[in-house]
């Protein structure tokens, strides 16, 4: 039987309401998102680890676009593309790299691990050195207990120059390297130490590396301590400087974003490889990109990777980079 026409209108204007609200429901939390993102205003927690999730809410947020058109809300939709474009600006350039680089000086090799309160596989991280053969290693969660693993295994036959800071627990750092260090001075905030050391290459530059390990935000009243340690970390400019490690930030976290311009590239995004996640390694949980290796915009990066290692929840990092000559 026929439903009468004056009885079909409230359920058609019923079914177009509830089509409007689901589609605001799914478009209006990526459009908030995406306007934080992007205005330079960074909330306290839980913003500061939600938001190393900014590619995913990219992709949600394409999800929503798709769904507002699909039920033919074209305002909703409006603001979905808007916060889809939004979020792909700050994302994509991520996963396309930068062309041919411009500095053709020496060569310098960084490779950067967090072990994981020293629990990282011996064999395998002194393996990764010798693929890489890197100039410099940058360790964080040094333990004393790992630092004579490590040495006993050979690394300062390798890497003979070493400013080290082991200490139980997460707080320890090192640099080691093939050509002479000076020791700088640390960063030491919350417990977590990031180690300061200059040097010396055979072709004349002198550049400053840092073992990078702020505070991790994990709790609210970590963010002072975790904001202070990234704001410690020396800006670009005047010396040549690498800063390399465990940033426990993405490029998507405002400290990063100030410190990259203040003159530092980071080589991930560079040679487009700025969506690998370094971290959880071995989990089923969504992966962020908190491991980097950050080189004076002075410097070209030749290549990146993001190597596996055993025994610890990060993935090390390894970039090719040339000096510029008379650096």
């Amino acid at each position: 039987m026929a439903i009468p026409s004056h009885e079909r209108r409230p359920r058609f204007v019923a079914i177009q309401g509830v089509r409007t609200w689901m589609s605001w429901i799914v478009v209006v939390p990526f459009a908030l998102w995406a306007g934080v993102r992007l205005s330079g205003f960074e909330p306290g927690w839980p913003w500061v680890p939600a938001v190393a999730g900014t590619p995913y809410a990219a992709g949600a947020a394409a999800v929503a676009l798709a769904l507002a058109c699909l039920l033919r809300r074209w305002a909703a939709g409006a603001v979905a593309l808007a916060s889809v474009l939004a979020m792909g600006v700050a994302v994509l350039p991520r996963a396309l790299p930068d062309g041919p680089p411009a500095a053709r000086g020496p060569a310098l090799r960084v490779l950067a691990a967090n072990l994981l309160v020293g629990k990282a596989d011996t064999d395998e991280l002194m393996a990764l050195v010798a693929r890489t053969r890197p100039d410099v290693l940058a360790l964080q969660e040094l333990t004393p207990a790992a630092m004579r693993r490590l040495e006993a295994a050979g690394l300062r036959r390798t890497l003979r120059h070493a400013v080290t800071r082991p200490r139980d627990g997460v707080g320890g750092s090192a640099v080691y390297a093939r050509h002479p260090l000076e020791a700088g001075e640390a960063i030491d905030l919350g417990g977590f130490g990031q180690v300061r050391a200059w040097l010396r290459h055979p072709g004349g530059e002198r550049v400053e590396i840092v073992s990078v390990h702020p505070c991790a935000p994990n709790r609210a009243e970590r963010l002072p301590c975790w904001r202070a340690g990234l704001a410690a970390l020396p800006r670009a400019g005047g010396e040549l400087r690498v800063l390399a490690g465990d940033f426990n930030a993405t490029l998507d976290h405002v400290p990063m974003r100030d410190l990259l311009a203040s003159g530092y590239r980071d080589a991930a995004e560079v040679t487009g490889h700025g969506l690998r996640a370094t971290w959880p390694q071995w989990s089923r949980r969504p992966g962020v990109t908190i491991d980097h290796v950050l080189a004076d915009e002075r410097m070209a990066v030749r290549a990146f990777e993001v190597l596996p290692l055993r025994g610890t929840d990060h993935r090390p990092v390894f970039a090719e980079l040339s000096l510029p000559r008379g650096g």
